[in-house]
Order: C-alpha cells, then sequence, then structure tokens
C-alpha cells in the first residue's frame, strides 16, 4: 500500500475516532520555540548540567535520575525536572489539531505537557498520570480533571476524551517515572497489565495505534509501546517516521504490525487537515 493509501486509511480511522495517537518527545520539532529537551539525552544532559555524575552515566537518562535519587534524594530529582520542565512549550498546530478531533484517548509519552495545554479550555475530558511508587507506594496512576485538580476514576468514566500519559508529566503535580527503579517497578507488573490504568485497557480495544513523535531505539520505549497496545487488537498500527532506522525499530514495528510512513510530521500535518479539519 502506498503512503498517500495509508494516510487514507489513518485520516479514515482518525475521523470514526478508531485511531489512538501515541505521542513521543518528537513531537517537540512541531513547536515553534523549543523551551524543554527532546530526547532523552538531552534530558540527561541537563540533569548532569545540575550536578555531578560519574562520566558513564552522563548520557543515560535512567540511570542519571537513579544516581540523583540515590545520593541527593527524591525530591532533589523531582526539582530538577520540575526546573527542566519549568516552561512548557506553546502548542503546535498538530497538537491542536488533534485536540480539536476530541479523540477517546491520546497516549503522550513525555513530561513536557504541551498536549494538555492543547486540550486546556475544553470541557469533557481529563488526564491519567503514572505516578512513581517511590512517592505514591499504593498506586499506579493518579486522576486529574483540566484544571489540574485531583480526579477519580468515576469521573474519568465520564470524560468524553482521556489523556493519558504513562511516564507523567510536570504538570500538574510532578509525577515522574523517570529513574531505573521508578521503571524496575512498572516493568516488574506490566506484562500483567496492573500499571495499565483500566480505563485505557477499555478505551483501546478495537482501535489503532498512532505513533506521531516516536522512535523505538531504546527499549523502555518499546517495552511501554508493546505493552500499552496489548490486546488492543490486531491494528493496523503506524508510525510516522522518516530516515533510517536502526535494526531494533525494524524488528518491534514488524513484531507489533506497525506501518512506517517515511515522511516528517509536517507532510504529515499537511495531509490530514486538508482531507480532515479539525470541525470533523
Amino acid at each position: 500500500m502506498s503512503t498517500s493509501q495509508q494516510l487514507d486509511v489513518i485520516i479514515a480511522a482518525l475521523a470514526e475516532k478508531k485511531a489512538i495517537p501515541y505521542l513521543g518527545p518528537g513531537m517537540l520539532a512541531q513547536v515553534v520555540e523549543k523551551t524543554v529537551p527532546a530526547t532523552a539525552v538531552e534530558l540527561a544532559d541537563q540533569l548532569a548540567a545540575k550536578t555531578t555524575l560519574p562520566f558513564k552515566i552522563r548520557k543515560n537518562l535512567t540511570a542519571a535520575a537513579q544516581y540523583i535519587e540515590n545520593f541527593k534524594h527524591r525530591k532533589t530529582l523531582v526539582t530538577m525536572m520540575n526546573e527542566i520542565f519549568a516552561h512548557r512549550p506553546e502548542p503546535a498546530p498538530l497538537h491542536r489539531h488533534l485536540a480539536e478531533l476530541q479523540l477517546p484517548l491520546i497516549v503522550d509519552a513525555w513530561y513536557d505537557g504541551t498536549m494538555a495545554a492543547a486540550m486546556a479550555g475544553s470541557e469533557g475530558w481529563g488526564l491519567l498520570q503514572g505516578v512513581s511508587r517511590a512517592e505514591h507506594f499504593d498506586q499506579w496512576v493518579k486522576y486529574y480533571l483540566p484544571d489540574g485538580t485531583p480526579g477519580d476514576a468515576a469521573q474519568a468514566e465520564k470524560w468524553r476524551s482521556v489523556l493519558y500519559q504513562p511516564i507523567g508529566s510536570a504538570s500538574p503535580a510532578s509525577n515522574y517515572i523517570v529513574s531505573d527503579s521508578d521503571y524496575v517497578e512498572v516493568l516488574t507488573e506490566i506484562d500483567i497489565q496492573s500499571p495499565i490504568p483500566a480505563l485505557v485497557q477499555v478505551l483501546r480495544k478495537n482501535r489503532s495505534f498512532l505513533f506521531l513523535g516516536c522512535r523505538f531505539d531504546n527499549q523502555l520505549t518499546r517495552s511501554y509501546a508493546r505493552q500499552i497496545m496489548k490486546r488492543s487488537g490486531a491494528g493496523p498500527h503506524w508510525v510516522v517516521l522518516p530516515g533510517e532506522l536502526t535494526k531494533n525499530e525494524v524488528r518491534f514495528m514488524q513484531e507489533q504490525n506497525i506501518t512506517r510512513l517515511d515522511m516528517d510530521l509536517n507532510a504529515f500535518f499537511d495531509a490530514v487537515t486538508e482531507a480532515l479539519p479539525a470541525a470533523a
């Protein structure tokens, strides 16, 4: 199937609310002014600029975060993350377009909160955020209303749109899954789906995933994507990703029935907005 034919299928799935956008840090390439790190390496570099880290882990985000947590305290790590993500970028047109489509579920797998900002001002939606067991010993997820006040599962059942942030976000409550121990806690249980909110498990059924701004060149990224997609159905799924792929990325896409569209997000946005105005 050609790229244009794949785009037609994606646009139809979005129109029918059968596609779930899954956003990665690469979405920040769309913003006019990038005020926050857009890769795990950039984030690790910014943490390293705030404290002394062993040389061998300076580029490893989860190890760097674990070192700070162990030797400086968890609160210090959270403070650093808050400082790094203090200036939330202005949403790009693609963020705003996705918000206006009023899709049942959007997954946002980075800490910047730009997608939430794009949805602010509308009604009938809320946030589900993954939380660290180091701070919330008996919980996997927190619920928030659009104004940032805490919500609950009963309220979430009534939301028209759910924004699921599996690794947390700076806003509204500084929830971060970022250190080695954070990921160990989640990945120990994720195969049996305990960390995945029940509402997300319901909303993903018989829907396709559309990966935007995502790379699959990291084992943690692949593990999260695999488990969030789990039991959603046979697909099809898609990733908008230009350029050369790693062997692990190719293998993962084949394994998960993900079709790659070799185009950048600007071209994808132009195609989608031309065929599917937000008012639809």
